[in-house]
């Protein structure tokens, strides 16, 4: 799996909310730094997507992906530009999110927001 489809399934499975898809894409050692909070390690992030958010019924509109691999690679810096939307269809923010992948998982994201 290339880098991008890893990311782009990451986004799949929270709005799915399949976590344990979403945990398969994770490293063990998963660091993800948001605005408010860094989360370590693969348990806590996805005990945090599942239990934890603010507002799990949201839903996250991809705009543009960049990465930094060829087509086809596993390890890649790949950002994403986006909007969370809540239940509705309401606009919450703006995100710009930063992933490391490396042997086909999530190593690290670093989540910008407007």
């Amino acid at each position: 799996m290339d880098a991008e489809t890893v990311v782009r399934g990451y986004y799949r499975a929270i709005d799915d909310h399949d976590y344990e898809a979403f945990a398969d894409l994770l490293a063990p050692a998963v660091v993800h730094r948001r605005p408010d909070r860094t989360i370590e390690g693969r348990e806590t992030l996805v005990t945090f997507m599942r239990d934890e958010r603010p507002d799990a019924e949201t839903s996250h509109e991809v705009d543009r992906v960049f990465a930094d691999a060829t087509p086809g690679e596993a390890d890649a810096t790949v950002a994403v530009r986006g909007r969370l939307r809540d239940a509705t269809g309401e606009r919450l923010f703006a995100f710009v999110d930063v992933f490391s992948v490396a042997d086909e998982r999530i190593a690290e994201i670093e989540t910008f927001t407007r």
